[in-house]
């Protein structure tokens, strides 16, 4: 893991009402692997510091240029600051790439399950699988509230991808709104994958329950909480 490094932002873009992706140039790139995050250091005038932790959403392709998506949570410190003040060309402080057990290496089958913010590190994964041309060892599916709230929307599409929907689901839906079910899991479930779940502490609760109830071993399951941090 490198040490602190100064980025330069290259661009900025929404992604929903409420969180930005922000790409960033690295001086100092060591590719990453996908399910890394990467640590974010803000300092005031006074030397008062915050720092934040991020996943990679962009794919591992040797460029020295990588993608955080962030959202912005009212009264959030870092984020935003993020979302309020960076503009292309600002400069940041950067660390990694850190982790080394939520991480896929684009080999083995693997089942992606994430739940709203959830998506950005596994998103990494899905990108990098196609970019590979493997794309048919992922199975990803996304919880979100509402098709609004959906990040990535343009590329969580096709066959090895699912969305489901707790809140507002779109009129053509058939699946209506609910939490995620054994029902949704269950045709995604090969046999011997990886599993991968990331979200929020209750999120990946329900979605490992529903997982070793439709059969999937507990000890393929990997497992990232979160929680607000600002």
């Amino acid at each position: 893991m490198a040490g602190w490094q100064t980025a330069t932002v290259v661009s900025v873009r929404a992604e929903t009402a409420s969180a930005r992706t922000f790409r960033l140039r690295l001086p100092e790139f060591e590719p990453h692997l996908p399910g890394q995050h990467y640590v974010l250091r803000l300092t005031a005038p006074d030397g008062y510091r915050a720092s934040r932790s991020y996943s990679v959403a962009s794919v591992p392709d040797g460029s020295p240029e990588i993608e955080l998506t962030v959202e912005r949570l009212p009264g959030g410190e870092v984020s935003e600051f993020l979302h309020d003040v960076v503009v292309p060309g600002d400069e940041l402080e950067v660390r990694g790439p850190i982790g080394g057990w939520f991480v896929w290496r684009v080999d083995r089958p693997a089942l992606l399950v994430g739940g709203g913010s959830g998506v950005v590190p596994l998103m990494a994964m899905l990108r990098a699988a196609r970019s590979a041309g493997k794309a048919d060892l992922v199975r990803l599916v996304v919880s979100v509230r509402t098709p609004e709230d959906l990040y990535y929307r343009d590329e969580i599409t096709g066959p090895q991808t699912t969305v489901v929907h707790t809140r507002v689901a779109p009129p053509d839906e058939a699946r209506g709104v609910d939490r995620l079910t054994t029902a949704d899991l269950a045709p995604l479930v090969r046999g011997g994958e990886d599993v991968f779940v990331c979200g929020s502490p209750g999120f990946c609760d329900t979605a490992t329950d529903r997982l070793t109830e439709v059969g999937v071993p507990e000890r393929a399951i990997r497992v990232e909480r979160f929680g607000p941090s600002g």
